[in-house]
């Protein structure tokens, strides 16, 4: 068996949408980033890559490639679920944690986990979505931003 952790924050950026764990959520502002900036993905994502020893989604997705401009982090797991099926890798089970203090986004995570779920080819009940605050404290308590945390079990080769 093997772990992977993965840890992502984007800044809140206006004229953008909010999208997290695929599902876009209804906000005055978004997350800036290259792609569709949905932070708890791309926490996954490197959750999934550190488990099996690979590098960063900057080294498969780099920010400087065009193709990936406004891209669906979804496709992007697609292709790293793929990656894993292919090096002979499974997932066990996925733990993702969610820092922000707004929007509240409890609401949201039973069609996060669909989202995760469908891509990873698990269960819904191996998939833990959580979040908190950062009680008003640093970039993410004064709302500037959203971060996310990843913890993945795989297991094969």
């Amino acid at each position: 068996m093997y772990i992977g952790f993965g840890y992502d924050v984007h800044r809140f950026k206006k004229g953008r949408k909010l999208i997290l764990g695929g599902v876009q959520i209804q906000s005055s502002k978004g997350l800036d980033g290259h792609s569709d900036a949905d932070v708890l993905l791309h926490a996954l994502m490197d959750a999934l890559l550190g488990a099996v020893g690979l590098n960063d989604i900057g080294h498969f997705f780099p920010n400087t490639d065009t193709k990936y401009k406004d891209v669906s982090s979804i496709l992007l797991l697609e292709h790293i679920c793929k990656d894993l099926k292919k090096r002979k890798y499974k997932i066990n089970n996925v733990d993702i944690t969610i820092i922000a203090e707004a929007p509240r986004i409890y609401r949201f995570i039973d069609e996060m986990k669909d989202n995760i779920s469908k891509v990873l080819k698990i269960s819904k009940q191996r998939i833990a979505i959580k979040a908190t605050t950062n009680e008003k404290m640093g970039f993410i308590g004064r709302g500037e931003g959203i971060a996310a945390m990843a913890v993945v079990s795989t297991s094969g080769k």
